[in-house]
């Protein structure tokens, strides 16, 4: 065999320095260029998402904030308006009870200038105090009942015992001052003294 033959047998060719290589496939150059579009896209697409949500979620929020400064604004007008009211409603029940003393007041100067005798300037303020306790009667007002009524820690102040044998023990023997009730609300309680019957607790 000659050179050339066995340069072809036992040998790969030798390639020549020359020889121009094959061109790489267009598809592995192009795809990474088509990830970092489609990317860019996303965030673009992402972008505008994010945007829309956080005009959304602001536009709740304005509403909100206005909604509660009108229902800050509705209460404060409420409650001023129930304040008027209310010391309206008490001035109104006030000059109500003031107008209904008014003649008793009346009286009470007109004795004041009698020249009468004392027997006649008491029977004049005994008829006062009647009519007060007519206009007290009118305003639900009553006394609280107290001589020979049980002692009453609720409605009665005990300034003290008193020894009485014709009254039951614990029992009211004096009453010192009166005591009022407004239909079942105290005003007051009746001062009183209470009965130590001394016979009731031997027996």
């Amino acid at each position: 065999m000659d050179d050339k033959q066995s340069t072809a047998i036992g040998q790969d060719p030798i390639l020549d320095p020359a020889q121009e290589l094959p061109p790489p496939e267009n598809d592995a150059i192009a795809e990474p260029a088509a990830g970092e579009a489609e990317a860019s896209t996303s965030a673009e697409e992402l972008a505008d998402v994010s945007r829309a949500e956080y005009d959304r979620v602001k536009g709740e929020r304005d509403q909100l904030l206005d909604r509660l400064a009108r229902l800050q604004a509705e209460f404060d007008n409420a409650r001023k308006r129930a304040e008027r009211e209310k010391a309206d409603y008490r001035d109104f029940a006030t000059g109500n009870v003031v107008e209904q003393f008014l003649p008793v007041l009346d009286n009470f100067d007109l004795a004041l200038k009698a020249t009468g005798s004392a027997e006649q300037l008491r029977t004049g303020v005994q008829l006062i105090v009647k009519q007060m306790e007519e206009v007290l009667a009118r305003l639900q007002v009553v006394a609280v009942p107290a001589v020979g009524e049980e002692f009453d820690p609720r409605v009665h102040e005990a300034l003290g015992t008193v020894e009485r044998d014709d009254i039951p023990d614990q029992h009211v023997a004096e009453e010192i001052r009166r005591g009022y009730k407004l239909r079942d609300k105290l005003l007051r309680p009746a001062m009183v003294r209470v009965a130590h019957n001394a016979k009731q607790v031997s027996e």
